[in-house]
């Protein structure tokens, strides 16, 4: 079986910065943060949602813990006041190169700014999307504020 060209691009990514990710395939999907847990094997809160928002016209990420909603005005707080809202199935490929519920947390055409939910630092090691929607991979969470040049707030609900 053949790797999906999502997750070759994500590899490449992430060997460019120095990570060999050890990708794990779910057929089963991984599309929520309650089903990737389920399957992994781990807490709900090790699970990194990567979800995009538009702070007016420009896309940006939230690396969110599993069971946190980002809240969009500390996240309008935080891009500096800008109006923030969910980016759209559309504005998220176009802004990632990924689809939704496979979008990684980082490995995008361009770089993308990025906030990375404090709750994920109390975890010994965390899971995100590796670029479909049925495939993740383990991270530590300081390797992962390092690869995708995140900045740890406080953006929850």
């Amino acid at each position: 079986m053949s790797t999906p060209p999502a997750i070759q691009r994500f590899v490449a990514a992430a060997e460019a910065v120095g990570l060999s990710p050890e990708i794990r395939e779910f057929p089963q999907g991984t599309k929520t943060a309650a089903d990737a847990a389920r399957a992994i094997g781990c807490e709900v809160g090790q699970i990194v949602k990567s979800l995009v928002f538009m702070a007016g016209a420009e896309p940006f990420l939230a690396l969110t813990s599993g069971p946190n909603r980002a809240d969009t005005s500390k996240l309008s707080a935080l891009m500096g006041g800008v109006p923030v809202r969910r980016a759209d199935a559309e504005e998220a490929r176009s802004a990632t190169g990924f689809s939704i519920g496979g979008t990684p947390p980082f490995g995008y055409p361009r770089p993308l700014r990025a906030l990375f939910d404090r709750d994920l630092l109390a975890y010994q090691e965390v899971w995100a999307a590796a670029g479909t929607p049925n495939a993740v991979f383990p991270i530590r969470p300081d390797d992962l504020v390092r690869a995708s040049g995140a900045q740890p707030a406080d953006l929850k609900e």
